[in-house]
Order: structure tokens, then sequence, then C-alpha cells
């Protein structure tokens, strides 16, 4: 039974805040499924629950600094936790999940559909971390980019990749879960991107194929897979545009070269 008058928990803000960090400003909104689940999940109504992300956005640098604004009576509330977790999103969405598996009386694995076969010869929380990341970053990527490829536009399920600029190896905590540094495409340049076959111009966006892709120009597919690309434009993200220091970084450290 959805119970308006209760407080919001230390625990229920964490959950929340974990929900906002994945959702486009234009989706924190009551009928957005997302909005609907965290509702549920708590017990409140789904007006109850939208409120209460639009309270995190009006604590968001990114969404004041834009002009826009979120419901600001909730602040008293919700920066605490904001101050708390803004840049400490690993944390956050690691104990977020252990929250909403405690919630949804499951366990974890079984909310991260982890398998026994999975943690074998694994250390449980190290499986644990990385999937509830991996998660999290594709989620965010696939909504900032509309489902769709940046390069093609393509939007088939099965053909859509949530890769980092730099790469989590080589990232900061800040930039690991840092939509600015995610960017969707489909497999074939996803991979040509990890292999600093093609990069991305900081100065303009455009694609840019690399010296040793060229070496291909002969074959029949170059031009119908990676000529036509070459100064293409990216179709840019409805919010957290690819961060320029960051394609920078991809160009002067993995890009093989024009």
């Amino acid at each position: 039974m959805v119970n308006k008058q209760k407080k919001w928990t230390r625990e229920e803000l964490i959950l929340a805040l974990s929900v906002y960090f994945q959702l486009p400003f234009g989706r924190l909104n009551h009928t957005t499924p997302e909005v609907k689940e965290l509702a549920k999940i708590l017990g409140r109504s789904d007006n109850s629950a939208a409120l209460r992300l639009s309270n995190f956005a009006a604590c968001d640098p990114y969404i004041i600094n834009s002009g826009r604004t979120g419901m600001r009576a909730g602040i008293p509330v919700c920066k605490p936790i904001w101050d708390e977790f803004a840049d400490d999103k690993e944390r956050l969405f690691n104990e977020a999940q252990h929250i909403k598996a405690t919630l949804l009386q499951k366990t974890v694995e079984e909310t991260l559909n982890i398998s026994k076969q999975d943690l074998e010869g694994k250390e449980r929380s190290v499986v644990i971390k990385q999937r509830v990341n991996q998660s999290v970053f594709r989620t965010m990527i696939l909504f900032n980019y509309e489902n769709c490829c940046a390069i093609t536009g393509i939007n088939i399920p099965e053909l859509r990749v949530a890769g980092h600029i730099i790469p989590w190896a080589n990232s900061t905590p800040q930039q690991k879960l840092n939509p600015e540094n995610g960017i969707c495409l489909s497999p074939l340049y996803d991979k040509a991107f990890d292999k600093g076959l093609i990069t991305i111009s900081p100065d303009d966006y455009t694609v840019r194929i690399s010296s040793a892709l060229r070496e291909y120009e002969k074959k029949e597919y170059f031009n119908k897979h990676f000529g036509s690309i070459n100064g293409q434009r990216i179709n840019m993200p409805i919010e957290h545009k690819p961060n320029r220091d960051y394609l920078a970084y991809h160009r002067d450290n993995i890009f093989l070269g024009d």
C-alpha cells in the first residue's frame, strides 16, 4: 500500500539519488518507467518519487548551470545525501543496489542476475561491484544517447554498446561513472574506437579515421563502413556532451594517428 505521509529515510534517499543519476532531466516525471519502479519499491506514489528526483535536480550544479532548476523545497532533505555521494558514485550505486535488494527481499545476486557460475573462483563483492558499475553506466549512456549509436543512429537493442572514452582502467574515480566519459556506439565502431582505429575530435565532435585503418582503403568495405564516416559529426546526446578533455586523451593516447 502506498504511504504518502512517511518521512524519507536515508536508505530511500540513497536509492532515489542512484535513480536520479541514471536519468536525463527530461525523464524525471511520474510517467517514466524507472520512476514508477522506484515508487513501487519504496511503497510511495509515482508523484512522490518524481518530486524527490526533482529535489535532487535542484542540488545538481550541472542542471543549475544550464539555466534549469528542480524543485527547491526538498533541498534541506536532499542536499546532505547529494554532498556525501555526488563525487563518490561507485559507493552510491553499490549501496543503492544493496538497499534495493533488501526492500525487494531478494539477494543482491538475484537483483543483478548473477548466477553461481558467475561467482565461481571469484570474490563475491568484486563481481557485484563490477556488475553494478556496468549496469549503471550502460543505463546512463543509453538514455543519454536516446538508445542510438552516435555514428549510425542504429537503435537495435542488441547492437548498442555503452563504451568509455577514457578506458575504465585509466579513469579516475570521478571519471569512471561520469556520463561525459561515455558514448553509445554500435559494436563495429565501439571496437574501432576502443582500439584507436577511429577517434572523435574534441574540437568539433567529428569522426577521424586512423592511418592504420587507411591501409585498407582499397578494400570494397572501406568506403561503406569507414570512408563514409570520416569527418562526420556524431549525433550529440540530449545531456552531458562527451568531455573535450576526455576526447583529447583518447586522441593523444589511444588513437593510432592520422
